[in-house]
């Protein structure tokens, strides 16, 4: 049994072995899963049209071990800079991930895998020498490789669904991966009692196993009795639906599924093939008749369409299960949680690899009444992933979560057959676009339980409020707004020049980028956060952003941007946001009229690496505008990567002279300003602060 090692221990000798035996064990899985791939040529093509060709999912994980070590300040260099630029983000098909190939100049297959080999070695260097304090926390650089580990396992299982809907001629059989042969009559399902209680949800930060940020925090409900169906639904029992004309039927689907089924033209689930004989299942490598006891695998829109056609035929409420309700299954089911996992639980269920490369038959593993509470599929929710009281996100991994907390991502549970580590812990909580397809089916259940889940109409994390009021409100000492005012000296510099394209660099919320497409026909915005970016993105879709700013205490006050009140609306559509690291750009990034890096360069980890990465993407002529109050702190920059704010020699360097040294080479310096800023922290406390701003031509 591969399990993940606990973050506690009293011998840190002991517990470095088993990480790296867990790292080398996990690592080398995920490349064998991709053995099942037969022609080099597949790795280059779209599985699915809102995903990356699977080539960038071979190399995304090994990237991700060296960027995060790398924002972690574990590591000072890089491996290959272009590589862990081109697979850094491309995973859901969030508006900043750009899914267009046309923009990739793809590696090889034996470029990706030299480049992962590397990793590989990195990686146990450092597992090697780093020192370990046990327990290992949420600060450790060992929670970063955790980290790096676990987004492997993830996209173990991502990447398994994507090997499946490759074109069969694709694939072959491997002997590591070897599928169910095991069919059976589909056992009758029957809907039992669960008796009502107390569901505690969340972790504490001294937890024994390493989580991601969801997971942490507060969620207790009371949970009304309700009947849930003793097997996970079957393909014989989904069969039924699709023979009576579920598919057809626009009663039994949402808007958003009738959308979905009309735009995909589905008239049965994904993996399921029909011919002269009948229907026959994709596995990961082969075409089967279909198995009518495995579970049945749909999206949720299938699911909940399901459940719709059975409350007909039942002449009662069934429905998906919320995340609580299937809290309350597991806990009367007396599932042993991950960490009480041993040999002799060996056969707990069809979960973590341990048996078989796909599903099998839904009453093959029993928990309590209930047959697969945990395993062989996930089990699809009606509960939108949502933070618990107490959330916070991790600074190495800020992106993870919070892009999901939008109402278009539901929980799914329980784990699949492939689901490793953390997935198949009791505390793990993923969530999925309702289209999406992973190895994942459901449980139906009779129920009227009503679920309050806040989704916040207001944005009231404090850092983004924050940077939402800096770039969007007006500030109680009557200064400008920066972002506009320095967009208006970049416009009256550009006013004889050509205004084709700019790139916005540490765009934050969009004011700047907003502002500079009232003149520029294409206006590129890009910043770190993704939580920034994700706010820039609803404005532009939505045309209004609302968020809370604090007051006093625990008093806030409201507010609201309306793009139209900026007379800003048509700007929507020459704006784009994109998430990225400015010392990493993609080449994509290029063929500028103006760059501007506004308040940037002493919070980058090298910001040489980043000015000297600019002169290419500028045409000449170009302007080039940064603007900073140049804070330098070693919490953000080391300090050997100033390019200002020191002494040399002796002799005092300041950030102008730094740039002028850098930039001299390519650019001439036309002008610098003076721009006050202000940050409003509560109704009565605000920071005061003057930028300086430099003005670049390349020469």
């Amino acid at each position: 049994m591969v399990k993940m090692p606990t973050l506690h221990g009293v011998d840190s000798e002991q517990k470095r072995k088993e990480i790296k035996a867990y790292f080398q064990r996990c690592y080398k899985r995920y490349e064998s899963l991709f053995n099942l791939v037969a022609d080099e040529s597949a790795y280059f093509q779209k599985a699915d049209p809102l995903r990356h060709p699977i080539i960038f999912y071979y190399g995304h994980t090994a990237t991700f071990f060296i960027n995060k070590l790398k924002l972690a300040k574990i590591i000072d260099e890089r491996i290959d800079p272009v590589l862990e630029s081109t697979f850094a983000v491309g995973v859901d098909e969030m508006s900043w991930d750009d899914l267009n190939e046309q923009h990739y100049d793809w590696p090889s297959v034996k470029e990706t895998q030299a480049y992962r080999d590397k990793v590989y070695d990195v990686v146990n260097a450092l597992i090697d020498r780093l020192p370990l304090t046990l327990p290992i926390t949420e600060d450790s650089p060992w929670w970063v490789i955790m980290m790096g580990i676990e987004h492997e396992n993830i996209h173990l299982e991502t990447s398994s669904v994507l090997i499946r809907q490759l074109p069969f001629e694709w694939v072959r059989e491997d002997k590591d991966w070897i599928e169910c042969t095991q069919d059976a009559v589909a056992p009758k399902n029957t809907l039992l009692e669960v008796s009502e209680g107390t569901v505690i949800l969340g972790k504490n930060r001294d937890a024994k196993l390493f989580g991601w940020d969801n997971e942490y925090g507060n969620h207790q409900a009371h949970i009304p009795s309700f009947k849930a169906a003793k097997f996970l639904t079957s393909n014989a029992e989904y069969l039924e639906f699709v023979n009576d004309n579920g598919y057809g039927n626009d009663a039994f689907w949402c808007s958003e599924g009738k959308a979905w089924r009309d735009y995909t033209k589905a008239q049965y689930p994904l993996f399921w093939r029909k011919n002269s004989e009948g229907y026959v299942l994709r596995t990961l490598s082969r075409e089967i008749a279909l198995p009518l006891s495995w579970p049945v695998e749909v999206n949720h829109l299938e699911a909940a369409a399901f459940c719709k056609w059975k409350s007909k035929q039942l002449g009662r409420k069934i429905t998906l299960p919320t995340e609580d309700e299937y809290i309350r299954l597991r806990d009367v089911s007396k599932v042993p949680p991950y960490a009480d996992w041993t040999s002799k639980t060996e056969n707990i269920a069809n979960i973590n690899l341990e048996n078989l490369a796909s599903s099998v038959p839904v009453d093959s593993y029993k928990h309590g009444d209930f047959f697969d509470v945990i395993g062989n599929v996930w089990q699809w929710s009606r509960t939108p992933i949502y933070p618990f009281e107490g959330f916070k996100v991790h600074p190495i991994y800020d992106d993870f979560t919070v892009p999901t907390f939008d109402g278009k991502h539901n929980l799914i549970n329980g784990g699949s057959w492939i689901s490793c580590g953390n997935l198949a812990t009791q505390k793990s909580r993923y969530g999925f676009r309702r289209h999406f397809y992973q190895h994942a089916g459901f449980r139906y259940i009779e129920s009227n339980y009503e679920e309050k889940v806040v989704t916040d109409y207001y944005t009231t994390d404090k850092i983004i409020a924050q940077y939402c009021h800096f770039g969007w409100g007006e500030n109680a000492l009557g200064v400008e707004n920066y972002p506009a005012a320095c967009v208006a000296v970049a416009l009256e510099m550009m006013k004889d020049k050509p205004k084709r394209k700019a790139f916005d660099i540490g765009c934050a919320i969009g004011r700047s980028t907003f502002e500079l497409a009232r003149e520029f026909d294409e206006v590129i915005g890009v910043d770190f956060s993704a939580r920034f970016i994700q706010e820039a993105e609803t404005l532009k879709q939505n045309a209004v952003l609302r968020y809370t700013m604090p007051t006093e205490g625990e008093l806030e006050s409201f507010h609201e941007v309306n793009l139209a009140h900026f007379d800003l609306e048509k700007a929507r559509e020459s704006v784009s946001f994109w998430q990225a690291d400015a010392c990493n750009l993609k080449p994509i990034f290029k063929n500028f009229d103006l760059i501007f890096a506004g308040n940037l360069i002493d919070r980058l980890y090298d910001p040489q690496k980043f000015l000297d990465s600019l002169a290419p993407r500028l045409h000449d002529g170009g302007i080039l505008i940064l603007t900073s109050p140049y804070t330098w702190q070693e919490e953000s920059t080391p300090k050997e990567k100033w390019i200002g704010g020191y002494k040399r020699d002796g002799e005092n360097v300041t950030t102008l002279q730094g740039l002028e040294e850098i930039l001299g080479k390519y650019f001439r310096l036309l002008e610098t300003k003076n721009i006050p800023f202000v940050i409003q922290e509560t109704a009565r406390k605000h920071q005061y602060t003057i930028a300086q701003m430099t003005i670049w031509e390349k020469m």
